[in-house]
This record gives structure tokens, C-alpha cells and sequence, in this order.
């Protein structure tokens, strides 16, 4: 993978994890290398899944929303994940 690959999956992952929290309600208590470890994630399961089924040239709203959902699914479970580790720590 070439620099501007890695570049590429950063800012893709920064702006689907980003779209997947303003989903989720409430404040998620995540650090941002984590919001984009998770968009990257989606992205990449939501092309895998909706992949196959392109049939545009241009932007696939259909992929777009996939990874959006999968996003904000992956926020709240990382979320609620980090809360319950902190509340059995203190």
C-alpha cells in the first residue's frame, strides 16, 4: 500500500467513523485514533458487503449509508464497551 493509500483509508475512516457518531445519540467518549480505527473498519466491511451489488460509476449512496450504519453500530458498541470498563475501575 503507497503513502497516499494509508492517507486515503485515514481520512475515508475519519470521515465514516465521524458520520457514524453524529448517528449514534448521546455523547460517546471515544479518543479520535479510535473513531477512525472504526471508520476504517466499516468502510471496509461495508464495501465487502455492498461491493459486489455496485452497478455506479459515481459515488454508491447505497455503500455510503451501509458504512454509515455499520459506523455508528461500531461507535455505540465501542462506546458502551469503554463506559463499562471505566465504571468497574473506579
Amino acid at each position: 500500500m503507497t503513502i497516499g493509500g494509508i492517507v486515503a483509508a485515514l481520512i475515508i475512516g475519519l470521515i465514516i467513523g465521524a458520520l457514524g457518531r453524529l448517528v449514534v445519540p448521546g455523547k460517546q467518549d471515544l479518543p479520535i485514533w479510535l473513531t477512525i480505527l472504526v471508520g476504517i473498519v466499516a468502510a471496509l466491511v461495508g464495501s465487502a458487503i455492498v461491493g459486489p451489488l455496485r452497478d455506479t460509476n459515481g459515488i454508491d449512496w447505497v455503500e455510503l449509508v451501509v458504512q454509515v450504519a455499520l459506523a455508528a453500530v461500531g461507535v455505540a458498541v465501542v462506546a458502551g464497551m469503554r463506559g463499562r470498563n471505566r465504571a468497574s475501575h473506579t
